[in-house]
Parts: structure tokens; C-alpha cells; sequence
């Protein structure tokens, strides 16, 4: 509640509200408190989550970026222009797709498909 309140601090400010306020009027101005501390933490809460939102629609926004250059095959940053973007992602990649192009081609061409049929 209040940094560093003890039970003597409570009593006093109750002591003090009692005489200020009056026994007839003190349930009232409580309860007003009380509603009014209720409004300021929700206040807080909404606020709070308002930033989680923001930081996760960045988070999202980058994610996406990310997932966008990772579909083009191309890197946010790439280190030198004069290297293809694959290289740095798989070096092997492209000598394993070679690699399997030809085996599946030369599986298909024994059946009687021409290599014509098998390209895209």
C-alpha cells in the first residue's frame, strides 16, 4: 500500500480520519477510497496492457519481416553483395538440389520420361 507503513502509521491516519471525518461519515469516505483505488489500479492494468500489446506488434511486425525474406530467400543484411543470397543461407544447397535433379532425372529417363517432362 504505502512504502515502508507499519501498524502504528495505520492507526494513526485511522485516529486522524476519525476525528477529522467524523464515525458517521468515515464508512463513506472508505468506501470512496476504496473505489477510487479500485479506478487507478484498473487505470494501471490498461496502461500496462496496452504496452504488452505495442511490444508484441513489433515483435509480430519483425517476425514477419523475417518470415518474408526467408520466402525470397533473401537475408535482411546481406554481408556482400557480390554473393548470392542462397550461399550464405546453405552452401550445399545448391549442389544437393543439383545432385538430386540429376538422380531423379536419370530414375525417369530408364522409364521412358525425357528430361523435357521433368524440368518445371
Amino acid at each position: 500500500m504505502l512504502p515502508e507503513t507499519g501498524a502504528f502509521e495505520l492507526i494513526f491516519l485511522g485516529a486522524v480520519a476519525l476525528i477529522v471525518v467524523g464515525p458517521k461519515d468515515l464508512p463513506i469516505l472508505m468506501r470512496k477510497v476504496g473505489q477510487f483505488l479500485a479506478r487507478m489500479r484498473g487505470m494501471a492494468a490498461e496502461f500496462r496492457a496496452s504496452f504488452d500489446e505495442l511490444a508484441r506488434q513489433s515483435e509480430l511486425d519483425e517476425l514477419r519481416k523475417e518470415v518474408e525474406a526467408l520466402r525470397n530467400m533473401r537475408l535482411a543484411e546481406p554481408v556482400a553483395p557480390e554473393i548470392a543470397t542462397a550461399e550464405l543461407v546453405a552452401p550445399d544447397l545448391h549442389t544437393q538440389i543439383q545432385e538430386v535433379h540429376a538422380d531423379m532425372t536419370a530414375s525417369l529417363s530408364g522409364n521412358g520420361a525425357t528430361e523435357s517432362e521433368v524440368k518445371p
